[in-house]
């Protein structure tokens, strides 16, 4: 699972994702209840970046007495059964998450390292979505999740969270199928993007958080 990921800056937004970014800004790393762009199909037919919360239902639209549970992540095999994806899956609410990066944690020395994990190319990437409306009187604020797939198969993937835990990786999409992807119109035409992303194509290295100074 992946629950913090170098969001793509901005900059460089119109040349790999084939929209103008959000007119407001994002931080470069993003984690739970984050403001972060995100791409969907617009009404017109084309492409629209717009910033999104991270995590399926955000706290702050969460009832008070709810308890807290972590939609970051959804699980592909579960999504038409899960009730906080099942609606936007099923009404094809398909979105592109863009990075540069993500990170997980590596336990092969014994201990918690920090991992990132990007392309092998360098090149910033997107990463298969879900999102969700929360009307509000003047429009909406719309939450994203990211969506994952067993990497126990994956020479990669595999290495990271602890031993006996499932391995998870989320669903890289190749830039020739963004508008495929942003177009399917049922779960079945959907599910054929669901495929692990090539280690060979992929890249990792020790990216252990930096502390901040006195």
């Amino acid at each position: 699972m992946c629950t913090n990921y170098a969001a793509a800056r901005r900059r460089i937004f119109e040349k790999y994702y084939g929209a103008l970014p959000p007119a407001d800004d994002w931080r470069d790393e993003i984690y739970q209840d984050y403001p972060a762009p995100l791409l969907r199909r617009a009404n017109d037919g084309g492409r629209e970046a717009l910033l999104a919360t991270f995590g399926m239902v955000p706290k702050a639209k969460a009832p008070p007495d709810a308890k807290r549970y972590t939609t970051m992540n959804a699980r592909v095999e579960t999504l038409g059964e899960r009730p906080t994806y099942r609606s936007a899956w099923t009404k094809q609410r398909l979105c592109l998450i863009p990075c540069e990066a993500f990170y997980e944690p590596n336990y092969e020395s014994g201990k918690h390292v920090r991992f990132r994990i990007r392309l092998a190319s360098g090149e910033p990437f997107a990463i298969a979505g879900l999102w969700r409306a929360w009307p509000r009187a003047d429009g909406e604020d719309v939450s994203f999740t990211m969506l994952t797939i067993n990497a126990g198969e994956h020479s990669l993937m595999r290495r990271f969270h602890k031993l006996g835990e499932e391995k998870r990786s989320v669903v890289i999409v190749r830039p020739e199928d963004y508008e495929d992807w942003l177009a399917c119109r049922s779960p079945d035409e959907a599910r054929s993007f669901l495929q692990l992303f090539p280690s060979e194509l992929m890249a990792a290295e020790e990216a252990p958080k930096v502390q901040p100074g006195p």
